[in-house]
Parts: structure tokens; C-alpha cells; sequence
């Protein structure tokens, strides 16, 4: 029995445990990088270069979200072929989706450089902050489409089965961050443009380990030329899936616009570096419930797709009720622990004392995380597109971006800050009921 074909047999906790732990590992090590290289421009380059890094992160992150696009919509398609038994359009997919990341991501590395001034000025990149940021961003430029390629695969292969290898792909550029940046900051004395060279190398690494999986036999979806061959009908559904994952990357890039803006119009350069060491703290305290999410995708798309609704259905329950609790105790060390946390960034007394309130504010709704986050990924992993989009885009599209906007004016910056905990209420609640309309249409099917 073949790792893929254990998804709809194979005990669903286990499947879940399998599947999720070393996705959240490999989140965790890559939030570990992040934080990592914070501390280390934070305390060697200086608090400006946490605002400049705060700054080109999500545009590095747009660009390379094409592959990330590609990969799930991809990889949906894969997991539910795979469970039709239909091997030869998982083929078909992953030589389609190799094909299309070829050509965006260098359609989308080239204009950054073309347009690289007008982006980082766009997305807050003012002040003091924007020489910084505009060097960074030069450099890290350059790494981009490895980064959309690793992003592309770590999908594929979790379609697969092969969670720890996926786990790897994430794990590698986070090792080399780790290692490379004292390297280039302190050794080599580099500053900011280290951190940059550390991270495109990065990027690099897991690009070749990616590669390398594909071409050693591991894989069912070897890199093959035939494979290669533009088939519109696959490049459309994986256009409509990746479409979610675009559209979120996309919002949370127009997000990033206008909170960057924002947050420099009523807290100058010290609320972006605030906002840098919160967003850091975010992308670990919640590595456990993405790491749910992950692994819980190709299981319900491989399920949905061999019409085992009672499986999908026991699979949602199980998900959502480990993550909420999980998220239940993140909320709670986050309160109990916030200024030893932000401590571990910054010695900088004024960017201590300004994010301590900012990142409890923030955390407030934290324990709703997994409701809208494994609802949003059901929907996609099973190929509805129009839903997962709707939900997709409820927290930062419906809620955080307008509440950014108009709470300022009444609250100041605070209005900034209240506004992600009323954003994930929000966002919670619209999923919960697209999630309880979908349940009840589901008709009960006895397993195999």
C-alpha cells in the first residue's frame, strides 16, 4: 500500500499526527529563522533595520506566493487524482504546474527589479526606513523565484504522502538562515546587506534539496519532459484553486500597504519595527495550528475525492477541535509572557515599552485561529474555489484593511492594534457558517 493510498484507510488521528507534526516543525524552524535573524539585525544593525526588514517582507512574499499559488491549486488537483486513481493526471499537473512557475516567476522577479524604488516606497518604505529597505530588498530579490519554487514543491510532495520530506524543504533554508546570518552580520561585519545574502542563499538551498527529491526515485511525480506540456483544462483548475491562495497573498500585500502607511503616519519609524517583532511572534506562537492545517489538506482532499464523506467529516471535527485548543494555550502564554517575549528582540526601551501593549491587542482573538483557518483550507483542498475565496479573504480583505482605516481616527494608534482581534472574530464567524452549510450537505457514506 502506497503512502497516498493510507489516507482513506489508515486511522484519521494518526493520519492527522503524521501529516501535521512535521509540517508544524517545519513551520516552527522557519519561524525560529525569522525570529533568529530579527534578533540578530535588531541587536547588530539597530531597530531602523527591523523596519526596513518589516517592510520588504510581504513583497518578497507576493512575489514568490505565485508558487505557493500553483502548489496548492496543484496539489488539490493531485490529492484528489490520486485518490480517483487517476495517476496519470497527477502527472499531467505537476508538469504543468513546473511549467507555469517557470514562467511567472520570472515575470514577477524581473519587474521587481524594474520597479523596485516606486514597490518599497509603496508598501511603507519611507523616511529613514526606505534606504535600508530598498538595499534589502535589492538583494533578496534575487532568491525569490528558489523561494517560489521550494514553495511550489513543498505542496506537491505533501500531496504525495511524504509530509517529512515536505517538513525538510521548510527546514532547510531556515538551517542555512540560522547558520549564515552571524556569518554575514557579525563576522564579516556585512549589516543589513548580510541578513539579505543570508536569506537569498537560503532560498537557494531549498530550491536544490527540492530538486534533488524529484530526481533521486523518491518521488511517483519525476521531472519529466513529457510532463511538460501545456494542458489548458489542468492549467485552468489549477488556476482557479491557486486563485485563493493568489487572492490571499494579493490582500495580505494590500494589507501590508496600508498598515506599513498607517503605521508610520501615526507611530513613525518605531511602530513599523513594533509591528516587525509582533509579526515575527505571530508566525511562531501559530506554527502547531498551521502545521494542523497543513497536514489536514491532502487527507480531506484524498478522502473527498474517494467520496469517503463520513471520513471527511470525522477529519474536520478531529482538526478543529485539536487546533482550537491549542490555540486556547498560545493565547495564554502570549498574555502571561508578552514583555519577556518582546525582551528577546530588542534592549531598545522605547520599542519595548510601545510593542508589549501592541502585541497582547493584537493576540486578543487568537483561541477563534483555527475555525477560520482549517475552514478556509477544506474548501480549497476539495476544489471549491468560490467559497475558499470568500473565506480566504474575510479576514484581512472584509475586516482587517477597512477597520485599519477607519479606526485610526477614533483610537489613534490603538485603533491599529484592536483592529486584528475584531478582524479574526469576524473572520471566525463568516467560516463557521459557510462551514456548517457545507456539513449538512454531505451525505454519509459507509467506508470501504
Amino acid at each position: 500500500m502506497s503512502k497516498k493510498d493510507s489516507f482513506g484507510i489508515a486511522p484519521l488521528a494518526q493520519l492527522l499526527r503524521q501529516q501535521a507534526v512535521p509540517a508544524a516543525v517545519g513551520i516552527l524552524v522557519m519561524s525560529i529563522y525569522g525570529i533568529v535573524d530579527t534578533i540578530f539585525v535588531g541587536r547588530w544593525v539597530g531597530s531602523l533595520a527591523i523596519g526596513a526588514i518589516t517592510v520588504v517582507l510581504p513583497i518578497t512574499f507576493l512575489i514568490s506566493s505565485i508558487g505557493m499559488a500553483i502548489g496548492i491549486g496543484g496539489s488539490s488537483i493531485i490529492s484528489r487524482s490520486f485518490g480517483e486513481g487517476n495517476d496519470k493526471k497527477a502527472f499531467q499537473t505537476f508538469g504543468n504546474q513546473i511549467l507555469l512557475i517557470l514562467i511567472f516567476a520570472s515575470i514577477l522577479v524581473f519587474c521587481g527589479f524594474i520597479f523596485q524604488e516606486q514597490i518599497v516606497n509603496a508598501f511603507g518604505g519611507k523616511g529613514d526606513v526606505l534606504e535600508p529597505a530598498a538595499e534589502y530588498f535589492s538583494i533578496v530579490l534575487l532568491g525569490v523565484p528558489f523561494l517560489a519554487w521550494a514553495m511550489m514543491s513543498n505542496n506537491v510532495i505533501r500531496a504525495e504522502g511524504y509530509p517529512r520530506f515536505a517538513m525538510l524543504i521548510l527546514l532547510v533554508p531556515a538551517v542555512a538562515n540560522i547558520i549564515l546570518d552571524p556569518i554575514f552580520i557579525v563576522a564579516l561585519d556585512m549589516g543589513l546587506k548580510g541578513a539579505a545574502w543570508a536569506t537569498a542563499l537560503s532560498y537557494l538551498a531549498s530550491a536544490i534539496y527540492t530538486i534533488w527529491f524529484f530526481t533521486s526515485g523518491k518521488s511517483q511525480l519525476e521531472l519529466k519532459i513529457k510532463n511538460i506540456q501545456p494542458d489548458f483544462p489542468i492549467i485552468r483548475e489549477i488556476a482557479s484553486i491557486g486563485s485563493v491562495t493568489l487572492a490571499r497573498q494579493g490582500t495580505i500585500s494590500v494589507l501590508a500597504i496600508v498598515l506599513n502607511n498607517t503605521l508610520f503616519s501615526y507611530g513613525g519609524e518605531l511602530s513599523l519595527s513594533a509591528y516587525g517583532i509582533i509579526n515575527r511572534v505571530m508566525m511562531f506562537a501559530n506554527f502547531p495550528v498551521l502545521g494542523i492545517t497543513q497536514g489536514f489538506v491532502p487527507i480531506v482532499g484524498f478522502n473527498y475525492g474517494a467520496q469517503l464523506f463520513d471520513r471527511v467529516k470525522n477529519l474536520i471535527i478531529l482538526s478543529m477541535k485539536t487546533a482550537s485548543l491549542i490555540a486556547l494555550c498560545i493565547f495564554a502564554g502570549i498574555m502571561i509572557f508578552t514583555p519577556q517575549i518582546v525582551g528577546i528582540f530588542t534592549e531598545d526601551q522605547d520599542l519595548i515599552r510601545h510593542t508589549v501593549p501592541a502585541l497582547r491587542s493584537v493576540f486578543l482573538a487568537t483561541p477563534l485561529l483555527a475555525v477560520s483557518l482549517l475552514g478556509s483550507a477544506y474548501f480549497q483542498a476539495i476544489g471549491k474555489a468560490f467559497p475558499a475565496l470568500m473565506l480566504t479573504l474575510s479576514k484581512q480583505g472584509f475586516f482587517l484593511i477597512p477597520l485599519i482605516l477607519t479606526l485610526p481616527f477614533w483610537f489613534g494608534l490603538n485603533g491599529v492594534w484592536f483592529a486584528f482581534p475584531i478582524a479574526d472574530i469576524g473572520a471566525a464567524l463568516i467560516t463557521f457558517i459557510f462551514l456548517r452549510k457545507e456539513m449538512s450537505k454531505i451525505k454519509l457514506k459507509p467506508e470501504a
